[in-house]
């Protein structure tokens, strides 16, 4: 299954390492694409891979995630 996640806050590649860090932590997510100019990450995963999952990987003092959308 592949999702577009909007995340706010990603500003710079350490940014980016960051998130695409912890979402290749999340079981089940086995690609991790990250535009960082457009602010979106596009996520291969598992289909019980829940939405729920992907924000708490990634929302952070830093990080929060807009919006999740199913490709």
């Amino acid at each position: 299954m592949k999702k577009k996640i909007l995340v706010e806050g990603m500003k710079c590649e350490n940014c980016a390492k960051h998130v695409k860090e912890a979402l290749t932590n999340v079981e089940g997510v086995t690609n991790v694409d990250i535009n960082l100019s457009d602010k979106y990450v596009l996520l291969d995963t598992a289909a019980d891979v829940s939405d729920e999952a992907i924000k708490n990987a990634i929302n952070t003092e830093k990080y929060n995630v807009i919006g999740i959308e199913t490709l």
